[in-house]
């Protein structure tokens, strides 16, 4: 079934920051930033420091800048807009951090966070943006007053908890790892035997940067056999994902999950449920997903994400409408 897509002013505030932006770059920096819709550049994504395409802060003055900014906040909450904030701004403690250490690594640098967009926000076509960096990947696609998807959307933090410096105790993604590891302690042996699937945690989120999700049928404890405090915290943690996009849509997500049975999200567990082991949670119902992971650095270094299983870089929407395109 396709993904429904309702007017937004979403859209329209993406269109015309993306305008703005595009706007404003000369003519090589356009040459950087700007790909057909169709390019298989559109649907390549990754969350590690490296070099990417698109255009980087560091090559924008600070007029441009602000307008990057802009469009990276049209797709964003104000609380989600702050946090992808403080992931870049985690590049200086990193980098101070692991010289501390003498870890050798691809220099941490908050300007090197890409933005490229696909197709004309001015034309009549679908057209979509993507921001990204180390630790941000986020893919909107739009046509006239909708926006077709919101997915993959993946934020990550490194350190997850800063424990020294003057920015000591931030822990910008803080939501969802304590409301998943209040929930796992909250059940009881029954259903935390059926909630485990792995007796540690996966060394990473398991699909990866995959451009098409592939799991298995939904695993774990589903939503049915909870009680209702456990339910109101699974629907909480839910939140903290499905909220990070502007309200209008986030209500759309919200009743496509209503509508599909929200007791038939399955939560799934690894690792010990304790703060400061290494741990891992999937959600996963119908086309809806979302995977932690909090291994990697001695558990402190978070990766996750949300992805739309049928729609992530609008292929559901694409498909319905018939509008075919070539990946490389």
């Amino acid at each position: 079934m396709a993904t429904t897509t309702a007017t937004h002013a979403t859209a329209t505030a993406m269109t015309e920051t993306a305008s703005d932006f595009v706007a404003c770059l000369n003519a090589d920096q356009l040459a950087k930033t700007v790909y057909q819709f169709e390019d298989g550049e559109r649907v390549f994504w990754y969350y590690p420091p490296m070099n990417r395409h698109g255009i980087p802060l560091r090559d924008l003055d600070g007029a441009q800048r602000t307008k990057a900014f802009a469009l990276l906040e049209s797709g964003l909450t104000e609380k989600s807009f702050q946090q992808a904030k403080g992931i870049i701004d985690l590049e200086t403690v990193l980098g101070p951090l692991e010289k501390e250490q003498g870890v050798v690594s691809f220099v941490r640098d908050p300007d090197l966070y890409y933005f490229t967009v696909f197709g004309d926000p001015n034309g009549d076509g679908i057209w979509g943006w993507r921001a990204e960096g180390h630790h941000i990947s986020i893919h909107f696609s739009v046509h006239g007053d909708r926006v077709l998807s919101t997915t993959p959307f993946f934020f990550g933090t490194n350190p997850a908890e800063v424990r020294s410096g003057p920015k000591k105790g931030t822990r910008v993604l803080s939501g969802r790892e304590d409301i998943a590891l209040e929930l796992m302690n909250s059940l009881d042996q029954r259903q935390s035997s059926i909630a485990t699937l792995y007796k540690e945690a996966p060394a990473d989120i398991l699909t990866f940067n995959s451009t098409r999700v592939s799991l298995p049928a939904e695993e774990g404890l589903p939503a049915s056999r909870m009680n209702p405090a456990q339910k109101a915290m699974l629907r909480s943690l839910v939140g903290v994902y499905v909220d990070q996009v502007p309200s209008e849509l986030a209500r759309e997500k919200w009743e496509r999950l209503e509508s599909e049975g929200f007791d038939g999200l399955h939560w799934a567990w690894g690792g010990p449920a304790e703060a400061g082991k290494a741990h891992y949670y999937r959600i996963h119902g119908g086309n809806f997903m979302v995977e932690f992971d909090n291994r990697q650095n001695g558990a402190n270094h978070i990766h996750s994400v949300w992805r739309d299983i049928e729609n992530d870089f609008a292929s559901d929407v694409l498909r319905e409408h018939l509008v075919l395109y070539h990946v490389i």
